[in-house]
């Protein structure tokens, strides 16, 4: 019996130490406002010196220098472009250590959100490239989805590509070479893209029925980031090239 009574008074005690841990602090009331903010405001000090320390580390973070490129990369409405073929050629670089695809359509032109200047390539820069969390992902599509794929692409003027070559004529796909093979619209092909285009984003067509759709488990923008960083560490400067893959006439 003591020790039944010495077993219960060291759970009450135990119960009370839990009970004075816990916080007396109790939502009362919420509210939504908006409150405007522009240069008629005053300077609030406390705010500033609030901020400020997240304000130097985040800055410090971001403007860390990840690798150098040889060449300044525009945003440019061509058919083939310097930074459409450094976002499609580094995503699918660093998605080919993880699975297999024949072809890479990762953006279209309109999600390259920001150039890449000449000489340093900071995190900052790829955050302005790519602001999202979108995620790569691989979509096993029939042969008949594939061309309407290719409609789209060459409808659109060329997107940034990897692992496909084309020329557009008449916005109409021809001399089409996937993963060094022509294009033989009776197989199906994988395709590595993003999981924005696979749901429909900026109109892409073809990517609506996959036979089969697969998540890779890595972000665009960390792709990208780890591509930069692993140049460098191999002692080398991003030097992206023109080479073709997608000529309009």
């Amino acid at each position: 019996m003591k020790i039944f009574n010495l077993k219960a008074l060291l759970i009450l005690i135990l119960l009370a130490a839990f009970a004075g841990c816990q916080s007396h602090y109790a939502l009362v009331k919420s509210g939504r406002g908006e409150y405007h903010m522009d240069s008629t405001l005053a300077v609030d000090s406390g705010v500033i010196k609030t901020y400020l320390p997240y304000k130097q580390k985040m800055e410090a973070q971001m403007n860390a220098v990840l690798g150098q490129s040889a060449i300044a990369m525009p945003k440019s409405d061509s058919a083939e472009t310097y930074l459409g073929n450094f976002y499609a050629d580094a995503t699918a670089a660093e998605a080919r250590k993880i699975a297999s695809f024949d072809f890479a359509i990762p953006t279209t032109k309109g999600g390259l959100r920001y150039a890449i200047p000449k000489g340093n390539v900071t995190l900052d820069n790829i955050f302005e490239l790519m602001p999202f969390e979108n995620e790569l992902v691989l979509l096993k599509l029939k042969g008949t989805d594939v061309q309407q794929l290719l409609n789209f692409i060459a409808a659109s003027g060329g997107q940034p590509v990897n692992g496909l070559r084309m020329t557009i004529k008449n916005r109409q796909p021809a001399e089409i070479i996937i993963n060094g093979s022509l294009f033989n619209p009776n197989r199906t092909y994988t395709v590595l893209t993003s999981d924005y285009l696979a749901n429909g984003g900026d109109n892409t067509k073809g990517m609506a029925t996959p036979v089969e759709r697969k998540n890779i488990g890595l972000r665009v923008r960390d792709a990208l980031i780890n591509y930069v960083k692993q140049q460098t560490a191999a002692g080398k400067t991003i030097n992206v090239q023109l080479d073709g893959r997608i000529t309009k006439n």
